[in-house]
């Protein structure tokens, strides 16, 4: 799964995948490790969540919860302003559509 979200942030790919037994379509925007776990940072655009909180929405979710992940032929345009202004803090960003990570 490391591969494919690589993938999809470097290519502004939607992904696909199931979270909390819910269906979710999103662009990925920010993937690295936060709180010592591996995490993505995504603004849904699709599906559904167990908050039923309106779309769409900025979300969080632990990398190794993610299910099902499928890159998308869609792209999206890029980075999107963060609700509050700047994106999280990262102990380490792997991927980013908004920050070169090197």
């Amino acid at each position: 799964m490391d591969a494919e979200l690589r993938q999809a942030i470097a290519e502004r790919r939607l992904i696909a995948f199931r979270y909390d037994g819910c269906a979710r379509v999103a662009e990925p925007h920010d993937y690295g490790i936060a709180n010592g776990e591996r995490k993505l940072f995504y603004f849904q655009v699709g599906g559904t969540s167990r908050s039923g909180g309106h779309l769409p929405d900025w979300r969080w979710a632990v990398a190794s919860k993610i299910e099902d992940l499928r890159l998308l032929d869609e792209r999206f345009p890029g980075p999107r302003p963060a609700p509050s202004g700047r994106h999280q803090r990262w102990e380490r960003l792997i991927a980013s559509v908004s920050r070169e990570v090197g």
